[in-house]
């Protein structure tokens, strides 16, 4: 009987041995040998993260999430949520209100243990999407006998896309503009709407924010100023409607037979005559300093109510082309995509790329009036 009693006695003695064994050769294992139980650690996207996205973390190990906010901390400071999720080996990062754009975030992460209760030191950066900036402006700052119009707009190049952001343009004096932009939305083209002042300073000063950020959240990203041309010469005089009754009562024939169009550059006055009557006469616009519209006799040689032109990317309606390679033409007040219309404005004023502008109404009548072959006289 005793000899039973002694014999559990050992057996349970030899347990608490194996026991002991087993946890010394542990904790000389985990102490010697950490390194082997430490957790690898990474983040799951590298490129920029944006203005509201979730960092998410990967942990080869599952981790020990008890009072686990003491063990991370986010620089610079951002009040963030946290979920764990995959049997805790993913962590989830979601700004409590936004990321601050073009900003660098370290994530530093001190003593967080795994199951097998190793602490693990790890520290990792990230970088938030940045705001598009302006690489390239017309006109430049400075610039001075500016034509602002369908033609030639002014423009804005971005380095990259506009399509999480707005943008908001201001001028002063204060005008309103007209917009035109790029499928890739990284180009933006302006021109006044209601038409702008000749000889006058104009700044303006371009601001921008992110889609989802508050509404008064914009941003100062660039600033310019330009000077108009210049008025025109005295001797034009600046009543439009007096001059189109001049043209007409002094305006000669220059042919006597049949259909043909008379331009007079120097008062930006087209007529049409028909067997040496003038019918009627109508302001134009044609080509400006450097981009003349050339002198000479012409003709009607194509005609199209509402042609493309990809050069300048914008409608030209009742075109009315005067030489066979349609580098000149008669048509009305181009257009953009959009709808928006070239003012009146610049009626009476030479500001074209070379072609005759008419209004809205002149053109349609001038167009329906020619026919292919009408001659044309430029002086």
């Amino acid at each position: 009987m005793k000899s039973e009693k002694n014999k559990k006695l050992f057996s349970a003695v030899l347990v608490i041995i194996s026991f002991a064994l087993a946890f010394c050769g542990l904790a000389y294992v985990f102490g010697n040998y950490a390194g082997a139980f430490q957790t690898k650690i990474w983040l799951e996207k590298n490129g920029e993260v944006d203005f509201d996205e979730t960092v998410i973390m990967r942990f080869s190990d599952s981790m020990m999430t008890n009072n686990f906010q003491e063990f991370i901390e986010i620089i610079p400071a951002q009040r963030a949520d946290y979920r764990w999720e995959d049997s805790n080996k993913t962590l989830k990062i979601t700004p409590q209100k936004n990321w601050e754009l073009g900003k660098r975030y370290t994530v530093k992460i001190n003593g967080l243990k795994n199951i097998f209760f190793v602490s693990n030191n790890k520290e990792f950066s990230f970088s938030t999407v940045s705001y598009p900036e302006i690489k390239d402006f017309y006109p430049e700052n400075g610039a001075k006998e500016i034509i602002i119009d369908i033609e030639s707009p002014g423009k804005i190049y971005f380095d990259k896309t506009l399509k999480d952001f707005n943008l908001k343009i201001k001028v002063f004096p204060e005008k309103k503009l007209a917009y035109n932009i790029n499928e890739a939305k990284n180009s933006i083209f302006f021109t006044f709407r209601d038409g702008y002042e000749r000889g006058q300073e104009y700044k303006i000063d371009i601001f921008i924010k992110h889609k989802k950020e508050d509404k008064n959240d914009y941003r100062d990203i660039y600033s310019s100023s330009f000077q108009t041309e210049s008025p025109p010469p005295e001797e034009w005089g600046d009543d439009f409607a007096s001059r189109i009754e001049k043209a007409k009562k002094f305006t000669k024939a220059r042919m006597e037979q049949g259909k043909y169009i008379d331009i007079n550059l120097n008062i930006q006055v087209l007529t049409i005559f028909e067997n040496g009557s003038i019918l009627d006469s109508f302001l134009i616009s044609s080509g400006k300093r450097g981009m003349e519209t050339p002198k000479g006799e012409f003709k009607i040689s194509n005609k199209h109510p509402r042609p493309w032109s990809r050069q300048y990317g914008l409608f030209m309606p009742y075109w009315m082309a005067i030489v066979p390679s349609g580098k000149f033409g008669i048509h009305e007040l181009p257009e953009w995509p959009g709808g928006y219309k070239e003012g009146q404005n610049h009626l009476g004023i030479p500001v074209s790329h070379g072609c005759v502008r008419l209004g809205v109404g002149a053109a349609k009548k001038v167009y329906d009036w020619a026919e292919i072959g009408t001659p044309v006289v430029i002086y």
